[in-house]
């Protein structure tokens, strides 16, 4: 093994982590703590003002900060919407414009508090034991609704002795007996079931609406007459196995009588009352037991009756739905080839695409996210996104109408950085000549004459996709000098069902491929040559680079991040352990153990010779740390080249801090050096 990391460490910690001058330079490590991104905007009901979420880095607490402000449309007036240092969320205005209720942190915990515009006054309304969220206004606007967790008593077996005074003795043991008991990123879940209360606008005591032991879910959506709440959840008997199903519920807010709304198998989720309070708009799908299924746009009236899907004719998954003020249409957000756009549909069926490049939420690689809102009079406020500027607070006036972009948050930095130019690629299949998408990102200087070290970046999911997106950690690896290329093979969203539902009992299958064709397009091209290649991904991303270096050694070297490597310990361990038996893979692990382990990568480490790193955080719930062990104790027994570097503390979101971004691109970057291009 080759032991040049203390050398490559030592020469980043010689970089120039913060400028000194204004010299245009390319994205520095350090840069991350610059970044910062609108989310959540909320546009007034009137359609003059905005309120977000500005968000950013703080490289002392190394963590994240997040502000409520607020803004004109027209981009003037751009100030904090309290001035209070402390994190902020949530913001949803009241029905008359004149107050917005939102979610903050105080010493006791996150409470509700609502602020009133026009004098800038705000006041904490609640006093709560558990944290809020969810915040819906009523339409007379005198009461906020709003969801949190009930706590249960702890399952106990038996009854501990009297512990003598001044005695230290360890915890008692934690019994659990319910089907999800853990979440990556929050570790332990306490025990106990969402409910949705009601609070006066004014304070008070929070009312409880909602009772019982069953999963309740989503932000819960006022009737017209302010007598009861729509919500989604599962309240069958089965709702703890089933838990792809969910159905729409209306419960009456003075006596508690909860009806269900929808009895489909599979889920009925989110829904959204027309301002007129006639119609529930939600999305949907038939539970057809497969690995991918489209979401679909659905209407109902308020009281169930006249079910039917609306022809968006997209063949893509919808969400955030929002009524226009007319109650004969609706806004949503779906991803298409890469991009998240903003749609609308009447109730007649007529779609029409009114924004895109919405996104710019995810600080890290380059995935979807972002949201929208809209006024009364049809102006869209959203996130929009470029693949060199994260999210920025953009407008749009009216269904056909131009782009905005009234923040500008990043431009001090990135302006003056040398960013790595984002191409878009489309190449044929191999395996069955389909089209597949990618993106190319060339380093700063780029020289097209001569091929360069061509660094491939899978992405996770897999039922997800990368787009052209700003990501620091791409803009990091290209800024080193490599090629950069991340591609959506078949699997990922955003291509229609069929395209996503390839993987069925067949994972990792064609996908493979398709990312090793999109490698071959690229050397015939002469960006890269056969013997200047890298590979890297986590989480399906880790799966796949696994994959890869166990099906062939052309890469010189890989960086396996939080993969799995075996399906059955993953299926049994991780904190989703019981979403994958059918969906992924014929029936549960001990039913079927020899197709789990076909498609499971530790079946191919006797083919590895690829030099590779093994990364994962020391919290990882979701593909758990004995995982990525499975791979780096088989590659040591094995005398091939290998570190573990196990990140402390850090959940599935190995990246989720600003020092835990650089720390992994800063190791994959000096593992990659430790094998250099000849």
């Amino acid at each position: 093994m080759k032991y040049w990391l203390p050398v490559i460490f030592a020469l980043l910690l010689l970089s120039p982590d913060i400028a000194l001058s204004d010299d245009i330079r390319p994205f520095d490590r350090m840069d991350v703590f610059g970044l910062e991104w609108v989310s959540d905007p909320q546009i007034s009901p009137n359609g003059k003002r905005i309120a977000y979420a500005r968000n950013g880095m703080d490289v002392l607490s190394d963590g994240k900060w997040s502000r409520l402000w607020l803004v004109d449309t027209d981009g003037g007036n751009n100030t904090p919407l309290t001035g209070r240092d402390v994190d902020e969320s949530n913001p949803v205005w009241s029905p008359d414009g004149q107050r917005i209720a939102f979610t903050s942190k105080t010493e006791a915990g996150t409470e509700i508090f609502v602020v009133w515009v026009d004098s800038g006054k705000s006041t904490r309304l609640t006093q709560l034991n558990r944290s809020p969220s969810g915040l819906s206004w009523s339409h007379d606007g005198k009461h906020i609704a709003f969801s949190m967790l009930v706590p249960e008593d702890p399952v106990v077996l038996v009854s501990a002795p009297t512990k003598p005074e001044d005695a230290t003795w360890p915890d008692a043991p934690r019994v659990t007996a319910r089907l999800k008991y853990e979440s990556d990123g929050s570790g332990y879940i306490e025990p106990g079931y969402r409910q949705f209360f009601v609070v006066s606008a004014l304070g008070g005591t929070p009312r409880q609406v909602t009772s019982g032991n069953f999963r309740h879910e989503g932000t819960p959506q006022w009737s017209r007459d302010d007598s009861a709440l729509i919500f989604y959840g599962n309240r069958n008997d089965d709702w703890e196995l089933n838990y792809g199903n969910s159905e729409i519920y209306s419960v009456v807010i003075d006596s508690g009588e909860t009806t269900a709304l929808t009895d489909r198998k599979g889920p009925d989720a989110d829904p959204v009352v027309s301002p007129d309070g006639s119609k529930i708009a939600y999305w949907s799908h038939e539970d057809k037991v497969q690995t991918y299924q489209v979401a679909t746009l659905n209407v109902m009236n308020i009281d169930g009756s006249g079910k039917r899907e609306l022809a968006t004719e997209l063949d893509r998954s919808v969400s955030g739905l929002v009524w226009n003020r007319g109650s004969d249409g609706i806004y949503y957000q779906y991803d298409d080839r890469g991009d998240t756009r903003i749609g609308f549909t009447t109730l007649g069926d007529r779609s029409s695409i009114v924004a895109s490049n919405v996104g710019g939420t995810t600080i890290g690689r380059p995935y979807g996210g972002g949201s929208f809102s809209v006024s009364q009079n049809d102006t869209i406020a959203y996130t929009h996104v470029t693949p060199y500027r994260p999210a920025e607070l953009a407008i749009v006036a009216g269904r056909r109408g131009d782009t905005k972009v009234i923040t500008a948050f990043n431009a001090p930095l990135l302006e003056r950085r040398t960013l790595g130019q984002v191409e878009e690629l489309w190449y044929k299949s191999s395996v069955d000549g389909r089209d597949i998408q990618g993106w190319v990102v060339t380093p700063p200087g780029y020289d097209s004459s001569k091929p360069y070290p061509l660094l491939v970046e899978n992405h996770g999911g897999p039922i997800l996709n990368y787009g052209p997106r700003f990501s620091p950690e791409v803009q990091l690896y290209a800024a080193a000098g490599y090629v950069v290329f991340y591609p959506n093979p078949r699997g990922s969203t955003s291509y229609g069902e069929e395209f996503g539902n390839l993987l069925y009992h067949n994972y990792p299958g064609d996908d493979y491929q398709d990312v090793m064709d999109g490698v071959d397009a690229l050397i015939a091209s002469g960006v890269t040559a056969e013997d200047r290649l890298y590979v890297t991904g986590g989480s399906a991303g880790g799966i796949m680079t696994a994959w890869i270096i166990g099906k062939n050694n052309r890469f010189r070297a890989a960086a396996v991040v939080k993969p799995v490597m075996n399906w059955i310990s993953k299926t049994l361990t991780a904190d989703n352990y019981f979403q994958y038996a059918n969906y992924r893979f014929p029936g549960q692990p001990w039913e079927n153990i020899e197709t789990y382990m076909k498609f499971s990568p530790v079946s191919l480490v006797g083919n590895i010779e690829t030099p590779t790193m093994v990364m994962v955080g020391m919290a990882d719930l979701r593909t758990p740390i004995s995982e990525s062990k499975q791979l780096y104790s088989a590659l040591r027994i094995r005398g091939i080249d290998t570190v573990l570097v196990q990140i402390p503390d850090a959940p599935h979101n190995i990246a989720g801090r600003p020092s835990q971004l650089i720390t992994k691109i800063d190791h994959i970057l000096a593992w990659f050096a430790n094998y250099p291009v000849d």
